[in-house]
């Protein structure tokens, strides 16, 4: 005899699980944002510690990258035959934004995996620890402003209004520092190949970037500068850097540069939105 199963009795199989939802995605991010004070604590705590017992602090991030830059210039710009009143300040302002990008991506990937016991243990969104990494980044980039300050010091480089388009660049900088933190945090929390991947990559891209060389010297030793410069931009980074490093040397930055980042920003938001909404609540049992 076949037992009668009561349709009501069955609960309804739900269509969509609640968490995956753009609505939850935007409401970690901004519920990560309200919690600015936890960000910001521990931002700072995660720069006190790396320079802890040190005698000079923080103070050596602004040493290490002015040295770096300052013998970087030097060098290349004897083996290439630049103006080193010229090509100096262009260098040591390429390696400061292209330091904001590296550390961006390098400890976004690691982010997640980094802190497990804090995640763990701490409810909170998942974005504290996205934004967490953001903040640490702009701090390392306050301390290599006296870098700048002193460039204007000694190069005194023509400057004029359009030295205001570097701060549109900074606030497009920190845009993509979210949705990099978002994707290759989350990514790399599932995946750990993909943040030694990045490490390599990272490197890479740095010596296809004019960072320590300009693309007229590239020109003028192939003697082909139309083809040459093409690849040159198809390079991303290349045009992250002249959005911010152009306005600083008072030199006129296009805007196909302009558009290209726009471009990017809107995809990696879209990326970004996509990998929050999948995986955003996965994050605790990855790490």
């Amino acid at each position: 005899m076949s037992a009668v199963v009561d349709d009501d009795a069955i609960p309804a199989r739900p269509e969509s699980s609640e968490s995956r939802t753009f609505a939850r995605a935007i409401k970690d991010l901004r519920d990560g944002l309200a919690s600015r004070e936890l960000w910001f604590h521990l931002g700072w705590q995660d720069i006190r510690q790396r320079y802890r017992r040190s005698v000079l602090g923080p103070l050596w991030i602004t040493i290490a990258t002015g040295v770096t830059a300052t013998a970087m210039g030097l060098l290349y710009g004897e083996l290439f035959g630049m103006d080193i009143k010229v090509f100096l300040p262009y260098v040591a302002l390429g390696f400061i934004f292209w330091n904001f990008i590296q550390t961006s991506i390098l400890d976004g990937a690691e982010v997640f995996a980094k802190n497990e016991g804090l995640i763990k243990q701490l409810p909170a969104p998942v974005s504290v620890h996205v934004y967490r990494v953001v903040w640490r980044s702009l701090i390392i980039f306050a301390h290599n402003v006296v870098i700048i300050v002193i460039i204007f010091a000694i190069f005194t480089p023509p400057l004029n209004w359009t030295v205001f388009l570097v701060v549109p660049a900074i606030g497009l900088y920190v845009l993509n520092a979210v949705w990099v933190t978002i994707v290759f945090g989350i990514l790399s929390t599932r995946f750990r190949d993909i943040g030694q991947l990045l490490t390599t990559a990272v490197q890479l891209v740095f010596f296809m970037t004019p960072i320590i060389w300009t693309t007229s010297s590239l020109s003028s030793a192939t003697g082909e500068t139309s083809s040459r410069l093409k690849l040159v931009e198809l390079n991303p980074m290349f045009h992250y850097l002249e959005i911010a490093r152009g306005p600083l040397l008072g030199e006129p930055v296009e805007f196909y540069h302009w558009a290209v980042v726009l471009g990017c920003t809107a995809v990696g938001w879209v990326l970004g939105m996509l990998v929050m909404r999948n995986y955003r609540a996965r994050v605790a049992y990855w790490v």
